[in-house]
């Protein structure tokens, strides 16, 4: 089994979405066996000592079905029971976020 079992899996695909002060990456990998699989990593940088935390979520496609409807549900509750106001941020040079208006081109839909 040596060195290739502790390394990352090959990246397929990847989406990075900066929100505020954190970054959500999505990003699609494969097995050895060419399947392939989710993981979602929120990073955050910790206003302290300015070390970057990150929570990684592993999703595999046999619960994608079931991920999707617990997700959808779960944000559809929110929305129906508090105001959402959705924020835009635009990452700058200086590492500053600002907001910026929301597009027709946005869809953040599932």
């Amino acid at each position: 089994m040596g060195d290739f079992d502790n390394k990352e899996r090959e990246e397929v695909f990847s989406k990075k979405v900066r929100a505020g002060k954190r970054t959500y990456f999505f990003d699609v990998k494969a097995t050895r066996s060419g399947d392939y699989y989710l993981t979602l990593t929120e990073s955050k940088k910790r206003l302290e000592d300015g070390v970057f935390v990150k929570h990684k979520i592993f999703l595999y496609k046999e619960d994608f079905e079931k991920f999707t409807e617990g997700l959808t549900e779960t944000v559809e509750y929110i929305k129906s029971h508090q105001e959402v106001v959705e924020k835009r941020y635009e990452y700058t040079e200086n590492a500053e976020y600002s907001n910026t208006p929301k597009t027709d081109k946005d869809d953040f839909s599932f």
